[in-house]
């Protein structure tokens, strides 16, 4: 199997992990559509010095990979993988900001080291609760909760049908790329020539693929309404888990609990 193939498996696991049977994964996707953005919006409202008050907000997704029962070295692999973009982006800062804003002894730390590292935490905390809602609900489940909330409903349905014809170009792009392999003899090297070909030909592929897919569609009475497989209502358990989560998450946000830790570790001293 070549490296393109197991990316695209790989892809789409998070689909499967989102047909799990946990307390989790039964809430109704609102609720989670709701505390996810909550989560992400306490998370870049920090200041671009803070990281000790970032730290607190780890437990939230450590808490959804254990009630979930979700892959946690899948997940991080995940965020690795996007990670040297965020990371190409904040390099610079310990060049352009120089001022000492912590001392450690004899060693300084400069402001453009700090806002460095709060951007790499913000980075996997923000990732991470996206990875989490995708695996814990799905993304039929979340376009879905976004209309609900009164997202336009042309904005979900793209969006969805974005996310879905994603999966037919890999997919085309696989068979493509098999083909050309059974018939060259397994030369690694592809001439620009053969590139150029091979890229028309997806992508009359691909148009040829998304027309059946959309007669397919009308013939099953589509109307733009997005439909999924399990029935999800707003009970006390939602109720429950919205008010604890945002109760939560407003405490690690308004209090600085790092501080309150230094303090009664010094008292109890």
């Amino acid at each position: 199997m070549s490296r393109i193939e197991k990316a695209f498996y790989d892809l789409g696991r998070l689909d499967l992990l989102a047909e799990k049977n946990t307390p989790i994964h039964r809430l109704d996707p609102r609720v989670k559509v709701v505390t996810t953005i909550l989560f992400i919006f306490y998370v870049v409202s920090f200041n671009r010095y803070e990281i000790a008050r970032l730290l607190p907000f780890f437990l939230f997704p450590a808490l959804l990979i254990g009630m979930a029962d979700l892959p946690f070295r899948y997940l991080l692999h995940k965020i690795i993988l996007v990670s040297p973009f965020v990371l190409f982006i904040g390099i610079f800062n310990p060049f352009l900001d120089k001022e000492v804003m912590l001392q450690i002894g004899s060693l300084q730390i400069s402001g453009g080291w700090l806002s460095l590292i709060s951007i790499l935490l913000r980075f996997i905390l923000t990732v991470g609760a996206a990875l989490l809602l995708i695996a814990t609900t799905g993304f039929p489940a979340i376009c879905m909760a976004l209309e609900k909330l009164g997202a336009p409903k042309i904005f979900t349905v793209q969006l969805l049908m974005l996310y879905r014809y994603l999966f037919v170009l890999i997919e085309e792009s696989i068979r493509t790329l098999r083909a050309y392999t059974l018939r060259s003899f397994s030369r690694k090297k592809l001439r620009y020539g053969i590139f150029k070909q091979l890229l028309g030909n997806l992508l009359l592929r691909t148009l040829d693929r998304a027309q059946r897919i959309h007669l397919a569609m009308l013939s099953r009475a589509f109307t733009g309404e997005i439909k999924v497989a399990r029935h999800f209502s707003l009970g006390r358990t939602e109720y429950l888990y919205l008010l604890g989560t945002t109760a939560l998450l407003t405490f690690f946000r308004f209090v600085d609990i790092s501080a309150l830790l230094g303090k009664l570790i010094l008292e109890a001293g």
